[in-house]
């Protein structure tokens, strides 16, 4: 008689989505895939190839809600009516990573924060590699976690984890957790109640034990106030820009500072290849979970001078008759353009705007008049921007073209300027995401330039 094995259901057909279904046939079980939308075709081959039933462009309810288990998306919002219906039925919804964790026995170092995960997670995973650690680079950037549980046999990973992945996170356990910040982004699939997000971005800590450390910045009040009353019994070791923590990480007057006892290691930023104080807070948290895992200072010194961080981060785009175009696309939020703009040591032409998640300008009102000489606004609809700086800025203009974007910042430049795109907002009004958005910037500089 055939036995008939568990039936585990995948939503979202992506990169996460097929290496979780690819992990988890291999591991007994069976499995159906589905996609509201329609898949890539790389994917679709993927799943045809390990016969892997599938469907696309809907959600077959009858099917899915048999399932033992389901692996959702991180893109699904929790109020979309299928996650819905499986929620009423009791049946459990968990997250690529937390299939995943269950087939490895890598030691895990796990990152979040609103904002300089990506950096933070690279870095780290540049650390660990340099030094010749066997290790892996997964979560909310790169190849699929599950997927690599698989094909490989790391004994580390390095896992960037967004708020979605941590919210379907239930046993996974971080060896080392780094939490970075925590400021208003995502309110809308939250409630919009900050509480809520905090307490999903507080999952990385669950299953964690006194063996275990977590690195976080200080100087963060909202981490700072939630660790004073949660009190998490594991090893702690704090970052920061103004005090000397012992143990723990800081800068002093230009020098990156590790101090446990053991090993202490310094080195000086003005030499390394990432620049300004946001990045000083990803560097001594980088360094502090490579040392925590047994990255010693030699290799930490020449993982740290040979690092390239990603694009669309603060990335050099090109020079125009003395004028600099900085690509940072990724800046989807207030915070990270505060970062941006304080990380700036020249004047000024900034480009923002898109889709706005509720931005509250305010905090960046004493920078935008320090630094900015002119606003480009570059959206469908600026009216929140333009009401708020019009008269803050001395220039300030409008386009729906990245183009003329680039053109006005050119001819308002003077040489020893920088135009930063940094845009504050989603994409999805002009680009297909901030990728698309940063390399039609660059692509317009280099029009120019040629």
């Amino acid at each position: 008689m055939e036995v008939k094995m568990p039936l585990m259901v995948i939503l979202g057909g992506g990169e996460s989505g097929v290496g979780a279904a690819l992990l988890a046939k291999a591991k007994g079980y069976t499995v159906f895939l589905s996609d509201r939308g329609l898949l890539q075709e790389t994917y679709r081959n993927m799943l045809l190839q390990h016969g892997i039933p599938f469907e696309e462009g809907q959600h077959t309810e009858e099917q899915i809600l048999q399932a033992q288990e389901v692996v959702k998306s991180p893109g699904i919002p929790e109020k979309a009516a299928i996650i819905q219906k499986l929620r009423q039925k009791n049946i459990p919804v968990i997250s690529e990573i937390e299939l995943a964790t269950r087939y490895t026995n890598a030691r895990l170092i796990g990152i979040t924060g609103s904002n300089g995960k990506t950096t933070t997670t690279l870095l780290t995973y540049h650390l660990l590699k340099t030094a010749g650690f066997n290790v892996g680079l997964a979560g909310n950037i790169g190849d699929s976690f599950a997927r690599q549980v698989l094909e490989n046999s790391f004994d580390f990973y390095v896992l960037e984890l967004s708020s979605f992945q941590l919210d379907d996170m239930y046993r996974a356990r971080m060896n080392v957790a780094i939490l970075l910040n925590i400021t208003p982004d995502h309110l809308d699939r939250y409630e919009y109640q900050f509480q809520n997000y905090t307490n999903s971005k507080f999952r990385i800590l669950q299953n964690m034990t006194p063996d275990d450390t977590l690195i976080y910045y200080q100087e963060d009040p909202v981490i700072s106030k939630e660790l004073t009353d949660r009190q998490p019994a594991v090893q702690v070791r704090p970052v920061s820009l103004i005090g000397s923590p012992q143990p723990g990480a800081y800068l002093n007057d230009g020098l990156l500072v590790l101090a446990d006892g053991h090993q202490p290691f310094q080195a000086n930023m003005a030499e390394l290849p990432l620049k300004g104080r946001h990045n000083a807070i990803n560097m001594l948290a980088a360094i502090s979970a490579a040392q925590a895992v047994g990255v010693g200072p030699e290799a930490l010194h020449r993982g740290l001078m040979t690092f390239q961080n990603a694009p669309h981060r603060l990335e050099p785009a090109g020079e125009i008759k003395g004028v600099q175009f900085i690509n940072d696309s990724k800046a989807t939020n207030v915070d990270s353009v505060y970062y941006a703009l304080e990380s700036m040591t020249t004047p000024v032409i900034w480009i923002a705007g898109g889709l706005d998640k509720g931005n509250d300008y305010g905090q960046l009102a004493a920078l935008v008049r320090e630094k900015v000489k002119a606003l480009i606004c570059l959206g469908k609809d600026n009216q929140k921007l333009v009401s708020y700086f019009a008269d803050r800025v001395p220039a300030l203009f409008e386009t729906q073209d990245v183009n003329e974007a680039v053109a006005k910042g050119l001819e308002w430049g003077k040489p020893g300027d920088t135009v930063l795109l940094s845009p504050a907002c989603a994409s999805f009004d002009l680009f297909r995401n901030y990728e698309d958005r940063g390399n039609r910037f660059k692509e317009a500089v280099k029009r120019i330039m040629n």
